[in-house]
């Protein structure tokens, strides 16, 4: 990765790099996932895809279960 090269100092711990880079990448998305929800389309898809989801989990408890 380009945050790595040539890190020759002893402080530098290569762990806390890490652990910053993931705290980033949460922070990026959910930025991501604030800005899908904020545009009209983004949040007809993610409601979409719910609701298909929790349709199949409900129609595979009923199959299972009750079929």
């Amino acid at each position: 990765m380009d945050d790595e090269k040539d890190q020759k100092d002893q402080t530098d711990w290569k762990g806390l790099r890490e652990i910053d880079r993931a705290i980033s990448e949460n922070r990026l998305t959910s930025y991501s996932w604030k800005k899908a929800w904020a545009d009209p389309w983004g949040r007809a898809k993610i409601i979409t895809v719910l609701t298909l989801l929790v349709a199949f989990v409900i129609f595979v408890i009923v199959y299972d279960l009750v079929l």
